[in-house]
């Protein structure tokens, strides 16, 4: 289920710090392999700066709201994540470029020759859930792509 969800995305929504710790949102288009994230964004944007900053996280995808069925029920997910800034060694660089030009296109072959651009792969730790109303859940397994049903929580009482 989990899987499904995320794999009709192409890009994700980012939650950074800033340098004053404000928090500031941008996206950027993503691949996944195994339980990691990878984005590829450019030095000029400045969620790039906030991840050499700060290498903590938020990972979003959120149901569009033109095809929902109601607006207060949304499906989401959220990850929170560690990020670490890959070298550009040839062997990952290309193999990374190739599942992105794979997922979105021939323009990955223009960018992958931007020096300014870099990897980041995003490291889930903890993560959310929402696939309706009474339908929330954590995230977790070994590989962070199971949904753990929440116990004990008494929701939506008067």
């Amino acid at each position: 289920m989990l899987k499904d969800y995320i794999d009709k995305f192409k890009s994700t929504t980012i939650s950074t710090l800033d340098e004053n710790t404000a928090p500031f949102t941008s996206y950027a288009p993503f691949i996944k392999n195994k339980s990691k994230y990878y984005v590829y964004i450019s030095s000029m944007a400045k969620h790039y700066h906030n991840l050499e900053l700060n290498p903590l996280a938020s990972l979003f995808f959120i149901e569009d709201e033109s095809l929902c069925d109601n607006i207060f029920g949304r499906k989401r997910v959220v990850l929170q994540c560690k990020v670490k800034k890959l070298k550009r060694d040839k062997e990952r660089f290309e193999s990374l470029a190739k599942q992105f030009e794979d997922k979105h296109g021939s323009t990955m072959k223009m960018l992958k020759t931007m020096k300014d651009f870099s990897f980041f792969e995003f490291s889930p730790y903890y993560g959310e859930a929402i696939f309706g109303f009474g339908e929330a859940y954590n995230i977790g397994g070994e590989n962070f792509d199971e949904l753990i049903q929440r116990e004990n929580q008494k929701g939506h009482n008067k």
